[in-house]
């Protein structure tokens, strides 16, 4: 490896959770969290404990098993009841790192705070100071900071560094930066701040202009060495740096930018994909790095290069990135020993009952078709992965439908240990009907925004992967299935999505925070 080492701050468990849609609970997030420990992150901010109860403990049970492995980070305001909270959250932690920011900007000062220069520096050294008395491992943020007058951020970024900041985040709040922007913001930072060889400077690009990513790598050159990102760009309107761009392009172009990170690459397409099913937000076809078509080539020069010599069209090897095809691996007659082989091949590690229930799912999969592909693998266990917790689960369905029949669907629901209930309801075809049923049964009412089929593998008879947008009460859900009956992906994804609104229908009594938590 060569030159510095670029600190991964990941924010996929706060700012990208902010996406519309891609609320996790504390099941989920601690699934992503340990994906991203073992794609070996260095920071994970956890989320904003003072936002709701359901923040509150996912922090703290993240902080609780991951701590001791890396630094688990939480946001606050510069309020102290924030800074309390994500005291309480981390306590159980050893590398632990609080974060807290406050607007600098003259729009945020004017319009938002209504405070004095003055005021807003007294109030972020106070804040400073209050955290530093919980830990050592302090990041300061001034939001906005890309539309901040420089020499203002200079004196704020100075006295808080003074205070005990030892990461000092210039964001990009609202995407407006450039990179020649950016680059000029870091570089007056590094000649004009006194003291700023006392702190790590740390970018935070928003994508609203499509360049959050080159305004990252730009600032790496100006001397930035902590990067804040996103798996798969995730984020508030337009999204975050997208991690696995920053780092595929620190290691492809190392000759140029002379900085290395602690990612193993090899993880990054499969912690993309997870996080997709667990958000239910696709990662589009053509996708840098982690997008279906990264290592595609249909052009005909473009395969005749490739096979004369790789380096042609590719910069990147798809196993530097854990992409995986549309390998043949297994048939019906695969054991349980080929199975586990496979899933560790292809980068899961999944313990003894999680394996079984994977496997069980692979033998009845066997049983419907001929040849089953690695990303067949991957949907079942995927599958598997965000679904073991549901409260409701889909017993039994049946549906009815034709030119001159009305489609009807009869379901079978469990909530937990009760009782059974079964419905019926018709429909404008089978799922809808399905759909229906669902709502009736569970008592809940949604508009469908987004249904989206696409097939898993290839085939006739390949597996379907059904995701679903739905709005309840202004807020929206998402799931994701896969069958190869597409009306059962549709019903199961459908089911996923009302978990989710159910469940947060039973946590109303602690309503999360209105306030602003971006940066």
């Amino acid at each position: 490896m060569s030159g510095d080492q670029i600190i991964i701050f990941d924010t996929t468990l706060r700012d990208g959770e902010q996406s519309p849609g891609c609320s996790m609970n504390t099941r989920e997030k601690l699934e992503v969290a340990r994906a991203l420990v073992e794609l070996g992150v260095d920071v994970i901010e956890a989320g904003f404990p003072v936002a709701s109860p359901g923040d509150f403990e996912s922090v703290r049970e993240i902080a609780n098993r991951f701590g001791d492995r890396t630094t688990i980070c939480a946001l606050a305001r510069c309020v102290p009841k924030d800074i309390e909270d994500a005291k309480g959250a981390l306590a159980g932690a050893a590398k632990r790192r609080i974060h807290v920011f406050l607007a600098t900007s003259a729009i945020h000062r004017e319009y938002k705070l209504k405070m004095g220069k003055d005021e807003i520096i007294e109030r972020a050294i106070a804040s400073v100071k209050m955290a530093k008395e919980f830990t050592d491992d302090i990041e300061f943020s001034p939001e906005d900071a890309a539309r901040t007058e420089l020499d203002f951020l200079c004196e704020v970024v100075e006295k808080t560094i003074a205070a005990g900041a030892t990461t000092v985040n210039i964001p990009d709040t609202v995407g407006y930066a450039t990179p020649n922007h950016y680059f000029k913001v870091i570089s007056h930072l590094k000649k004009n701040v006194s003291n700023i060889d006392r702190a790590v400077i740390s970018t935070h690009c928003h994508n609203d202009l499509g360049l959050a990513v080159a305004n990252s790598l730009s600032a790496i050159e100006a001397g930035a060495r902590q990067v804040e990102c996103t798996i798969n760009g995730l984020g508030e309107r337009a999204g975050n740096a997208a991690l696995e761009e920053v780092v595929m392009a620190l290691r492809t172009r190392a000759d140029y930018y002379k900085v290395h990170t602690k990612i193993n690459t090899q993880r990054l397409y499969p912690t993309s994909h997870l996080v997709s099913s667990i958000t239910g937000m696709k990662v589009q076809r053509n996708k840098a790095i982690v997008g279906q078509n990264a290592f595609a080539h249909e052009a005909g020069i473009h395969q005749h290069g490739m096979l004369q010599e790789r380096s042609t069209y590719e910069i990147m090897r798809p196993e530097d990135v854990g992409y995986v095809g549309q390998n043949l691996v297994l048939g019906k007659h695969s054991g349980r020993h080929a199975f586990r082989d496979r899933v560790t091949q292809l980068g899961f590690q999944l313990a003894e009952d999680a394996l079984q229930r994977s496997f069980d799912d692979f033998i009845l999969l066997a049983d419907k078709k001929k040849e089953i592909y690695d990303s067949d693998i991957i949907a079942l266990i995927e599958n598997r992965m965000v679904d073991s917790a549901d409260r409701w689960k889909l017993i039994s369905f049946h549906t009815s439908a034709g030119s001159s029949a009305v489609p009807t669907a009869t379901l079978q629901l469990q909530c937990e240990d009760q009782p059974v209930l079964c419905d019926a309801a018709t429909g404008d075809g089978p799922i809808d009907a399905v759909f229906r049923t669902m709502e009736r049964i569970m008592e809940l009412t949604a508009r469908l925004e987004e249904f989206d089929v696409r097939s898993v593998s290839e085939g006739k008879d390949a597996m379907g992967e059904v995701r679903v947008t739905i709005n309840v009460s202004g807020r929206q859900y998402q799931g994701k299935a896969v069958s190869t009956d597409i009306i059962e992906a549709a019903a199961h994804a459908y089911l996923k999505a009302l978990n989710k609104a159910d469940s947060e229908r039973r946590l109303s009594a602690g309503p999360r925070s209105t306030s602003s938590a971006a940066t």
